[in-house]
């Protein structure tokens, strides 16, 4: 690892910008639904794949995307990865039918999986040692402030533009975001690196099974023919997956990391975290539009006493990192969001005035921003130098699964004991499906609890581990 040669605030916003740009159109495209319906005359069915269309091929190439940066050049397959996404951002407003978006958002879904793995791997080739925790702090609170803005940026754009706007604004960001990262980051890779194809079609056709049953549970229900059978085809190739890495000379994903009880302990606190967030989130934003009857904007507005709070404590928990322990760190977070979200279920009726829950709101924020940099620190710190890409896209592939998990399951729970006709009827199906969402999120404190202090933990390493992560430059003569 060299020392920092550009300033730290330019390194952090060419890493963060795109992964922002991501990050937010995880989270846009729900506050829109509505109006594009109508627009596109889309039915419900076309409606779910306006968003599970991204999910599935966000989620499911993860891995691919960390893998083609480790052989062709992180820097290059980031940039790629921008452009391909702004492309199809430009495809989704030029979109006359629902077909079409679906395609797009597909589309969308496979530049967003280059970014964001690719996004963490770069930030931390950049930054000495020393700076990391501070970095990753400032990361995590530009991958927090997406997940606020999402619900109040579709809402603006859906009450005062046409929805086609909502991917409009990703151009502008491209244009930035691309000659910043082609001026500021430096190209790296690993020498000798052969692409695992095997692996990565096992992966891929498995995730995208178990993706697909998650999303698809509630609708087909999740007993039915057609989930079953993705959940057990999925099972299946995984389980081949797994089989294959274990005799592959340069696996896709290395299983020796599955030895690291850090790196296990910290996607468990990762998949619990999102889990609860965005299952949560997804409940929130709508309860808030009708108790009482509120615009997508305003709903969006209310929502930001939480996801506005990493952006203030995530920075304090990064730099923190090393001195405290991530895992105390998790904990914390964990404990706190839970703590928020039980507050939120004990006072919230059908007319709770938006003043006796902004107090539990701020809290649950507290605890998301004090998760989101020491799980990245400890996932980077739990493996080799060689393979924080390959980390990192592991541990973004959980995310992804829990935050689908999570919204999956609390809608079901959702719709078996509510509806959203009414005030009363929406609270009545809230509140037993915010109440999984605690259980799961303490189960992620105990799991962060577990994890060890870094000085226990970081793996000795290999003699692979030890050679440049860079692409070697011309020999000096």
């Amino acid at each position: 690892m060299g020392t920092l040669k550009k300033p730290l605030w330019s390194v952090i916003l060419a890493c963060s910008l795109p992964m922002f740009m991501v990050a937010l159109d995880n989270l846009v495209v729900t506050t829109a639904l509505r109006t594009m319906a109508v627009d596109l005359d889309a039915s419900t069915e076309d409606l779910q794949w306006f968003v599970n269309a991204y999910v599935l091929s966000f989620a499911c190439l993860l891995l691919t995307g960390a893998a083609l940066g480790d052989r062709f050049g992180r820097r290059r397959v980031f940039v790629t990865g921008i452009a391909l996404f702004t492309l199809a951002s430009i495809g989704c407003g030029l979109a006359g039918g629902s077909d079409q978006l679906i395609l797009m958002r597909a589309l969308q879904g496979l530049g967003a999986a280059a970014v964001m793995p690719l996004s963490l791997t770069l930030l931390a080739e950049e930054v000495p040692e020393e700076k990391r925790g501070l970095a990753l702090g400032l990361w995590s609170a530009v991958s927090g402030t997406a997940v606020a803005f999402g619900p109040v940026v579709g809402g603006a754009v859906v009450d005062g533009l046409d929805w086609q706007w909502i991917f409009w604004i990703n151009v502008p960001v491209c244009l930035v975001a691309i000659p910043l990262a082609l001026s500021v980051l430096r190209e790296s890779s690993l020498t000798g690196t052969r692409l695992d194809l095997p692996g990565m079609l096992l992966a891929t056709a498995g995730l995208l099974a178990v993706v697909w049953a998650i999303v698809n549970g509630e609708e087909e229900g999740w007993s039915s023919g057609p989930v079953l059978s993705a959940f057990t085809g999925g099972a299946v190739l995984l389980a081949l997956f797994v089989l294959w890495e274990r005799r592959a000379a340069q696996p896709l994903l290395p299983l020796s990391f599955y030895r690291e009880r850090a790196f296990v302990l910290s996607n468990l606190v990762s998949a619990s975290m999102y889990f609860g967030v965005f299952g949560s989130i997804f409940l929130l934003a709508q309860f808030f539009q009708v108790a009482p009857v509120r615009t997508p904007l305003e709903a969006g507005v209310l929502t930001l006493a939480w996801t506005l709070m990493p952006m203030f404590v995530a920075p304090v928990a990064g730099a923190l990192t090393d001195r405290v322990g991530g895992g105390r760190l998790m904990a914390l977070g964990l404990f706190l969001q839970a703590a928020g979200l039980a507050w939120i279920n004990l006072v919230a009726t059908a007319d709770t005035p938006y003043a006796r829950m902004v107090g539990a709101m701020v809290v649950a924020g507290i605890g998301m921003g004090l998760v989101f940099a020491p799980t990245a620190a400890v996932v980077l710190g739990a493996v080799g130098p060689r393979h924080r890409g390959k980390a990192s896209g592991a541990n973004s592939t959980v995310r992804e699964i829990g935050g689908a998990l999570g919204t999956a399951i609390l809608s079901s729970v959702f719709m078996r004991y509510g509806d959203d006709r009414t005030a009363q009827g929406f609270v009545d199906g809230m509140k037993p499906g915010i109440w999984i969402g605690v259980a799961v999120v303490l189960a992620g404190a105990l799991c962060a609890l577990a994890i060890p202090r870094p000085a226990a933990t970081a793996p000795a390493p290999a003699p692979e581990d030890r050679e440049p992560d860079r692409a070697p430059g011309p020999a000096l003569r």
